[in-house]
């Protein structure tokens, strides 16, 4: 059992970082069995820590998985108790995102948040089309109120570029980040931001869901305002809906986390 559980966290059934190779891996090769019947929220020194049949879940990193809240700690229990026969980890985000918090983030949070700090530096809301009309309203209808909350919410004014020009940001734009980030420099609430600011490709937009400025649904649309705009002109691509669709799950479980360590 011990060496079931050591596989599964260790990611050894995570073999692709992206969303729909690794389900389609999964599918030549079979899940290990659950192979515990009772899930449990426990108490400990570090705050709540989740037992499979009484016995402690550690990290790969052999740390015991434990997260500082208990509404947290459930969002762990319940991706466990819910498995089925068979123990799928892609349905395993929140335990994916905790483990990588203490065995990675927690050892190293500084370089964490100046990673979000580089992103806001090109950050998505940032970067404009100059056509054709339509496209440049919808943009500006998405991102200038984010723009709009940075300056004042967070002191940090940014500059507009349009096309893929590298646009240089304010020196002072970027510290107002980190220093925003800084009130937030636990090894959880980081590694919730950093997942949202990647899968965005927007430490702004992550940032105001976070702080709950902007539901996560209205953050997540204002994500794909470009590819919307493909996809109503040109068609949806099967595979890359079905990356949208698996990159929706690992936000709603940044988020969820997020939530679930400031409660």
């Amino acid at each position: 059992m011990r060496d079931q559980l050591e596989d599964i966290e260790a990611g050894r059934y995570l073999s692709d970082p992206d969303p729909v190779k690794r389900a389609q891996i999964q599918m030549r090769q079979p899940l290990p069995k659950r192979f515990y019947k009772d899930v449990t929220v426990t108490q400990v020194d570090d705050g709540f820590s989740v037992q499979l049949d009484g016995k402690p879940v550690r990290t790969p990193g052999k740390a015991l998985l434990a997260v500082p809240t208990q509404p947290a700690a459930e969002l762990l229990a319940a991706e466990f108790d819910a498995q089925q026969e068979t123990i799928n980890p892609v349905s395993m985000p929140v335990v994916r995102l905790v483990n990588t918090a203490i065995d990675g983030v927690a050892t190293d949070l500084q370089a964490v948040l100046e990673d979000v700090m580089r992103f806001s530096g090109s950050d998505l809301v940032c970067y404009r089309a100059d056509a054709p009309q339509e496209l440049v309203q919808r943009q500006a209808d998405a991102w200038d109120p984010i723009l709009d909350w940075a300056q004042t919410t967070l002191g940090a004014r940014f500059i507009l570029g349009e096309g893929i020009m590298h646009v240089a940001q304010p020196r002072e734009a970027v510290t107002a980040v980190g220093i925003w980030l800084k009130q937030r420099e636990d090894a959880f609430r980081l590694s919730s931001i950093h997942l949202m600011t990647s899968l965005t490709g927007s430490a702004l937009i992550a940032l105001a869901v976070e702080a709950g400025a902007i539901t996560p649904d209205e953050g997540w649309k204002i994500a794909h305002v470009d590819e919307d705009w493909t996809n109503e002109h040109w068609g949806e691509d099967a595979e890359a809906t079905a990356r949208r669709i698996a990159r929706r799950k690992d936000f709603d479980a940044a988020v969820a986390l997020a939530d679930a360590i400031k409660a």
